[in-house]
């Protein structure tokens, strides 16, 4: 496959940065990131954009400075979604196989997911992704490794994980994109969007909770046997921990952020007593004191309260005895220090820290491997996945289009012997011939020689005519003779 020249864009539109990412594929199979722009996000809401005009600026800024990096323009972009709107269902469809088709068909599958778009929402909801869970032919579960394209079968049947949207805030994201000048190739769930960073194909087939804390969401992503069982939102996440240590200390915004980054742990039994940070007062004001144990203290209420959520909807996924490669932390949030040990602690489940570097070329910039650009990196390699799976579809559209039956020849109606007698070629013209008495022999007139040989022509015809509609296998030759064939 020639991907050379393929150029896909991803746009992560955060509650704190928006995040545009340019990459192309490498010479190994990876992605090379070769333009990224990131600017701080306003008009966005705990993930749903709020003022278009505000995001639109902000997303002009950092696409503009990715473009140029990369030396070239940005048309389309794979845009991330989230926000607490998002809601999750699952359905169950059914198709019955055309008995034309031997065995299921790629079409089939495609009609049967096509099909949930039909489904019953609630008022202002819009279906985001929907995800097989597994496919049943004849009443037969198939294994996941199965493809059910090939399969003989009369009926497939399958269970979907289905995930929903606010019509609104869809169309406010559209809105936002379209302003800034740009054209949305497709939408994707933020946490399926980092599970493409930050995991691999043994982690999905094993089983894994990818969690993904941002500013103003916690997104969860629950894979088992490498298909996605269980999605959701959390309203909760780093802007909720920054709120805390503002009201907790009496200080500004952009002090207690700076805290939480710099200073922040989510164990206070780690940081020393004797710990004190200096923070300036305001205006007249002393500078004000505060101890990295109590802000520790305080990051770790608020981390907890996050935490016991988590564990809360992979209890509710029925999932937890299978994810056997644990929890993976993403996102801005999972650079808080001690994190990975809290979370253990509270779940029970054994935790690591997700980079984005799976899939990305080993010269890409160091900058970017960082859990904050999991979602963004995520949604150009989800990019390359969709186009390698076009064009698959395109390549066995191509091989295995049906080879259409040669016809098999009606027999022809009975004609009638006028009919036969116009088919015949037609008689050159004569002068009219004066007639005279019968002779045989070698003095018969040439008329009559012509007449006997016309009749012997058309007798012949015949012949030959019925033999073909019936089966007949003997024929007259000229001398009147029958000859076998």
């Amino acid at each position: 496959m020639n991907h050379q020249n393929d150029i896909v864009v991803g746009l992560d539109i955060g509650t704190t940065k928006i995040a545009c990412f340019i990459g192309q594929r490498a010479e190994n199979d990876k992605i090379k990131i070769i333009g990224f722009g990131k600017t701080p996000s306003k008009g966005v809401e705990r993930g749903v954009v709020k003022n278009i005009k505000d995001t639109a600026r902000s997303i002009q800024k950092a696409v503009e400075i990715a473009s140029e990096q990369a030396g070239i323009p940005v048309t389309e972009v794979y845009v991330g979604i989230a926000g607490q709107h998002i809601n999750s269902i699952q359905n169950i469809g059914t198709v019955v196989i055309p008995p034309e088709h031997k065995f299921i068909e790629q079409s089939d599958v495609d009609r049967l997911i096509d099909e949930q778009h039909n489904i019953m929402l609630n008022p202002g909801q819009d279906i985001i992704h929907i995800f097989p869970q597994n496919f049943v032919v004849d009443g037969e579960e198939l294994s996941p490794d199965v493809n059910p394209v090939g399969v003989a079968g009369k009926q497939l049947k399958s269970n979907f994980h289905i995930v929903t949207g606010n019509t609104m805030n869809l169309i406010n994201i559209h809105d936002s994109v379209e302003r800034a000048g740009l054209k949305i190739k497709g939408v994707v769930l933020e946490p399926v969007a980092s599970a493409y960073a930050v995991l691999d194909k043994t982690d999905r087939d094993a089983g894994v909770a990818l969690v993904d804390i941002g500013g103003g969401t916690t997104d969860i992503a629950i894979f088992h046997e490498g298909v996605i069982r269980h999605t959701t939102v959390l309203p909760l996440a780093g802007n909720a921990i920054t709120n805390d240590i503002k009201e907790g200390c009496k200080i500004l915004r952009e002090q207690a952020e700076t805290l939480k980054t710099r200073f922040g742990s989510c164990l206070p039994q780690n940081v020393s007593e004797n710990d004190i940070i200096s923070i300036p007062g305001l205006r007249t004001q002393p500078p004000r004191e505060i101890s990295m144990r109590t802000l520790a203290g305080i990051i770790k209420a608020r981390t907890e309260t996050i935490l016991e959520q988590v564990d809360f909807e992979i209890k509710k996924s029925k999932l937890e005895k299978n994810i056997f490669a644990g929890i993976v932390l993403t996102g801005g949030g999972a650079q808080l220090r001690h994190i990975k040990e809290l979370t253990e602690f509270t779940t029970g489940i054994d935790t690591r820290i997700g980079l984005p570097n799976e899939h990305l070329d080993k010269d890409s910039d160091p900058e970017i491997i960082n859990t904050m650009y999991s979602t963004g990196i995520g949604l150009v390699i989800y990019g390359f996945r969709e186009l390698d799976e076009k064009e698959r579809h395109n390549q066995e559209n191509d091989t295995e289009a049906p080879v259409e039956p040669e016809p098999i020849a009606e027999p022809e109606p009975a004609k009638t012997t006028d009919e036969i007698f116009a088919e015949m070629p037609a008689q050159e013209e004569t002068e009219p011939v004066v007639q005279k008495p019968k002779t045989t022999g070698k003095n018969a007139p040439k008329a009559n020689k012509d007449k006997s040989k016309f009749g012997a022509q058309l007798m012949k015809s015949i012949d030959k005519y019925f033999g073909k509609v019936f089966g007949d296998d003997t024929i007259r030759n000229e001398g009147n003779e029958e000859q076998e064939l």
